[in-house]
């Protein structure tokens, strides 16, 4: 499978770092699932190392975005992870790897993180791409020094933000409550708060 990078129509804060899910795709991978697709970008990056590729949104008009341009192993399907009937058509346990990126903030955490979990194989690996608000003094200065490289990176990529009706939802935890929930409900998970206010966590599933 192919590791060349795709150049991006659009940039953001997600999008900056779809590079980062990419490459934690675990080497053999056989099938990956891309939970909240949206226009189904990062699912297109995910087909080059993958064996197939699900992306998975319950936005009508994001999965219709996404079926304009699908790699021949890529399927883009229009469900709510969440649903218990959508969790049993996508396969429960079936994915080696499972990416979900700004997605986890948009419902209770808890929830979200484990279906996540239920999705993703014995022995598969998770990764969380998330956000989180700022409540301590250190929160503020961090936040404080993406700025100026966010404004840098947005000029740089012309402005393009994404996709017209992309959902957008601010988290309702603070980062020290994310970090702490990651390493309760995802036990040994590596866990990093980056720059442009996002946080990366990736875990490994046991094999049995």
């Amino acid at each position: 499978m192919s590791g060349v990078r795709m150049a991006d129509p659009y940039w953001n804060h997600n999008v900056h770092y779809h590079p980062v899910v990419v490459d934690a795709v675990p080497a053999g991978c056989r099938a990956a699932l891309d939970v909240g697709c949206g226009d189904g970008l990062l699912a297109r990056k995910l087909a080059s190392r993958a064996g197939s590729v699900t992306g998975v949104d319950r936005s009508p008009q994001m999965i219709l975005l996404a079926r304009a341009d699908v790699p021949e192993n890529v399927t883009f399907v229009e469900a709510d992870y969440l649903d218990g009937t959508s969790l049993d058509s996508l396969g429960e346990g079936t994915y080696d790897f499972v990416s979900a990126v700004a997605v986890v903030h948009h419902t209770e955490f808890e929830d979200a993180v484990g279906r996540l979990v239920c999705l993703t194989a014995p022995g598969g690996r998770l990764v969380i791409v998330g956000l989180a608000y700022n409540k301590t003094f250190l929160d503020w200065v961090i936040s404080g020094c993406g700025l100026p490289v966010s404004r840098f990176l947005a000029r740089r990529h012309g402005g393009k933000l994404g996709p017209v009706g992309m959902p957008i939802e601010d988290s309702a935890m603070c980062w020290g409550e994310v970090c702490e929930a990651i390493r309760r409900l995802l036990p040994g998970a590596r866990f990093r708060r980056r720059l442009l206010w996002r946080y990366v966590a990736v875990w490994d599933k046991p094999a049995a």
